[in-house]
């Protein structure tokens, strides 16, 4: 009887088989021993909220997830997505900043000009530094700027403390950026 299966009260067979692991608890993900693929870009979460939703029936709850990538090497973007958990909504908004990345146009190892931009009640000020200064700034706008790969910079952030604002103001002033 070397062929026979073990019978369990269920009637299904007692033996490993197919994937399962030592608990005999199936496949699973199949995750443990891979290794991910290594991301283009590196990211980190500028803002992440719980947001709430008022309906007729009742508050529907979701979270909201400001998100910088960048390769340190010159590319930045953001992106900022909703959804249902925080993994589903730091995915969306890690798609989102992919299809929005721009170019930092970096001379001598700082910006090319001195660049003022107001983006809604958020004004900044972005100027270029000597060599060895370092990035002067903080906040969001530091974050963006790292990301981007910008070592030497001076900046202000005036008026506003929101910092989703604030990073999308320091993308637009890097988006006026001009060659020079």
């Amino acid at each position: 009887m070397p062929d026979q299966k073990l019978q369990t009260k269920s009637g299904r067979g007692g033996g490993k088989q197919g994937g399962e692991d030592a608990r005999g608890r199936g496949r699973g993900r199949g995750r443990k021993n891979e290794e991910r693929a290594p991301r283009e870009f590196e990211q980190k979460i500028l803002d992440l909220a719980r947001v709430t939703r008022v309906t007729a029936g009742g508050k529907r709850m979701s979270f909201r997830c400001a998100l910088i990538i960048g390769d340190k090497k010159g590319r930045v973007g953001l992106g900022v997505a909703k959804g249902a958990d925080v993994q589903i909504a730091i995915e969306k908004a890690y798609k989102q900043a992919k299809k929005d990345v721009l170019v930092v146009p970096i001379v001598d190892q700082t910006l090319p000009h001195p660049i003022t931009v107001k983006l809604g009640s958020a004004m900044i000020i972005l100027k270029p530094a000597p060599s060895g200064t370092g990035l002067k700034s903080g906040g969001a706008m530091r974050m963006v700027l790292e990301f981007a790969g910008v070592p030497n910079a001076v900046s202000k952030i005036i008026n506003s403390s929101n910092k989703i604002n604030i990073a999308q103001a320091t993308l637009e002033a890097i988006r006026r950026l001009q060659m020079a």
